[in-house]
């Protein structure tokens, strides 16, 4: 099967959609939820369990199967049922990715009862465009597709995410928390939940301070701080760092660090060079805005850090930079890492950047 072109941004922006014609109670026939990312498959799921039928009606119309424990035929069959005292049935398949026969829900795909709401939440993967099954849910209902973030796309979802909820926050906390939880949005709503909870009445700006408390990042040992430390040629700062992330390997997976400092060594690689396009070759350096959107960056305080410490380091050192975080990298999934720590790995790892 050919690879999705879906983005994440389509995605994001898709799933807005959807929400808001689900809130407006406009409701499709059948709904394929479909993707890698569960978040947002979830997320819809649960509002449309929550909507389409008020409570009382649930118990009688809204029916939950699950794919291990069912086959295809089974959920034609409820589908076709009439609902009992109202105008809808619901009927949801929650991991119908392991569903047998499930391309024989195309029999009814094509032509689903206007009774009945069927909701397909297919995770793990996206289901074959060129199946009849998909086919039907295309033409016949709404079929949304979940990708994965990049890691450079989180950030900018993460500040829409808070700021839906009345709430900003900090550059460095937003840091925080996207090095430290990585990529996994099910589990950054999971905690960002939590802490919104716990803050006092009235909050509406999230610190590095309130992450520490709440979530248990620590506010002066983290990616974000090693990274300054690193980029700023604080060697004694950046070593102390290591040694905290050496006694807490599990809060501070080596790999999640080598992510922090390639990205923040590729944007000093960009600047240099388009310094170097500026000086040698007479071409304008991109205003903020347009440097904003090569660097993917969302705040122009960190495009104003980024300038500067630019300034600290030629492009040869970025470049071998780059390379040591590359051998690095291959040395934390156990690839010629000897069997070091990797703990020790990175003070490795630091020592080397710092006598380059």
């Amino acid at each position: 099967m050919a690879k999705s072109a879906v983005k994440f941004r389509d995605t994001v922006a898709e799933y807005e959609r959807i929400s808001a014609q689900i809130a407006a109670r406009k409701f499709a026939p059948v709904y394929l939820l479909m993707g890698e990312e569960g978040y947002f498959i979830d997320a819809l799921a649960e509002q449309l369990a929550s909507t389409i039928l008020d409570e009382a009606a649930r118990a009688f119309n809204q029916i939950t199967v699950y794919g291990r424990d069912t086959e295809a035929g089974q959920v034609i069959n409820l589908c076709r049922q009439m609902p009992m005292m109202g105008s809808y049935q619901v009927v949801i398949v929650k991991e119908a990715q392991q569903l047998r026969g499930i391309e024989k829900l195309s029999y009814y795909t094509q032509k689903p009862s206007a009774t009945t709401i069927l909701v397909i939440c297919h995770k793990e993967k996206s289901v074959d465009r060129r199946s009849a099954f998909y086919k039907g849910c295309a033409a016949n209902g709404t079929v949304f597709e979940s990708v994965r973030p990049r890691d450079y796309e989180i950030a900018s979802w993460l500040q829409q995410f808070i700021k839906g909820q009345g709430l900003a926050i900090d550059t460095k906390a937003l840091s925080m928390l996207t090095d430290h939880l990585g990529t996994d949005i099910a589990k950054i709503a999971n905690e960002l939940r939590k802490l919104t909870v716990s803050l006092p009445e009235g909050t509406r700006r999230i610190t590095d301070a309130d992450v520490e408390a709440h979530i248990g990042i620590s506010k002066d040992f983290n990616n974000f701080e090693l990274c300054k430390a690193v980029v700023t040629k604080d060697m004694n700062r950046a070593l102390m760092i290591a040694d905290h992330f050496a006694c807490n390997p599990k809060d501070n997976p080596l790999l999640l660090t080598i992510m922090a400092l390639f990205g923040q060594f590729r944007d000093l690689f960009v600047v240099n060079y388009l310094r170097w396009l500026t000086r040698h070759k007479g071409k304008p350096f991109p205003s903020d805005q347009e440097l904003m959107r090569i660097l993917r960056k969302s705040n122009t305080f960190i495009l104003g850090e980024i300038k500067q410490q630019a300034s600290l380091w030629d492009n040869r050192k970025v470049f071998a930079v780059l390379g040591l975080l590359r051998e690095y990298d291959a040395k934390s999934k156990g690839l010629n890492a000897g069997g070091a720590p990797d703990g020790e790995l990175l003070r490795e790892l630091l020592l080397k950047i710092f006598l380059l």
